[in-house]
């Protein structure tokens, strides 16, 4: 097995003004907090980034503004929404590839009314994009599509097509997680979706784990892979326990986008507001999760 260097990303938000509008400063802003404590940026995601809510012409802004206020320090991936065509997907990699962004991850066939592709559907979606595509690729195989990559088409997909960087996992079944990284072994980096396997995944080989905590406190994110890669091992799990309480105070259904930007919002962050017809979270729960993460020690700091 290759030894691969661990490593977080952040699955951003999208600033907004508050008529609605891309904020575009606020975006400088928060990839500029993400670059200074040295964790990488996936940018343009369905949740929370809200990307399905993007025009072209906005992620293009998008792209440009995070590229520019990450200025070379930390990877900028375009991540994406869950397409209804392979042609939708292909819009937004010929986008990541014009702005020159350092990846595109590919999400699975999201058909609608419960449709899945069978395994011969998936392969041929994957291949058809990866055949057109000059830019690195990451493929995502996630839980709420429904159904997952099975490992034998990501060693498929290895073996043909050597622009394949990543592997992002997020699934709760430890098991599928783990054969994931040992048929990877080693040619791509694999991340795990969220913060909750992070520790095991770095355990079982994998290099690191996706999270949407980092917009409010990335260097605690970046503390975790810090540590584990000093081999400070009770440093490790000090910072991983913060990220896994700042992960906990999401109670709220629907995704993580509200929550987040009603944690922005408290901590005084701009770009807090949400694209109709979303709605803000009420004035009770702003105030606990402000008593929340007055708790943990997190600051817009």
């Amino acid at each position: 097995m290759t030894a691969r260097r661990p490593s977080t990303f952040v699955c951003t938000i999208t600033p907004f003004d508050e008529a609605g509008r891309l904020d575009e400063e606020a975006a400088a802003l928060l990839y500029g907090r993400l670059a200074d404590a040295g964790v990488g940026a996936y940018v343009g995601s369905s949740s929370p980034g809200e990307g399905y809510a993007l025009s072209l012409e906005e992620t293009e802004r998008l792209y440009g503004v995070a590229l520019a206020a990450a200025d070379g320090r930390v990877p900028v991936r375009a991540m994406g929404v869950e397409p209804h065509t392979p042609e939708q997907l292909a819009a937004l990699i010929r986008l990541a590839e014009s702005c020159h962004l350092d990846a595109m991850q590919l999400y699975c066939l999201d058909a609608g009314h419960g449709n899945k592709p069978d395994p011969t559907e998936l392969e041929r979606y994957f291949r058809g994009l990866l055949e057109t595509m000059g830019l690195p690729a990451v493929i995502s195989s996630h839980v709420f599509n429904g159904y997952v990559v099975e490992p034998d088409l990501v060693d498929r997909l290895l073996r043909d097509y050597p622009h394949i960087i990543g592997i992002n996992v997020t699934n709760p079944d430890i098991a599928y997680v783990s054969k994931i990284i040992d048929v990877v072994d080693g040619r791509a980096d694999v991340h795990v979706g969220g913060p909750m396997q992070a520790v095991a995944a770095l355990a079982l080989g994998a290099q690191g784990f996706l999270g949407t905590e980092g917009n409010l406190d990335p260097r605690a994110c970046a503390a975790v892979i810090e540590h584990y890669r000093a081999g400070r091992l009770e440093d490790t799990f000090a910072a991983y326990s913060k990220v896994i309480h700042l992960f906990s105070i999401n109670v709220w259904p629907g995704g993580s986008m509200r929550w987040l930007k009603a944690a922005m919002k408290v901590l005084g962050l701009p770009g807090w507001h949400l694209r109709p017809p979303w709605l803000a979270l009420d004035d009770a729960a702003h105030a606990r999760i402000a008593a929340q993460l007055d708790a943990l020690g997190v600051t817009a700091d």
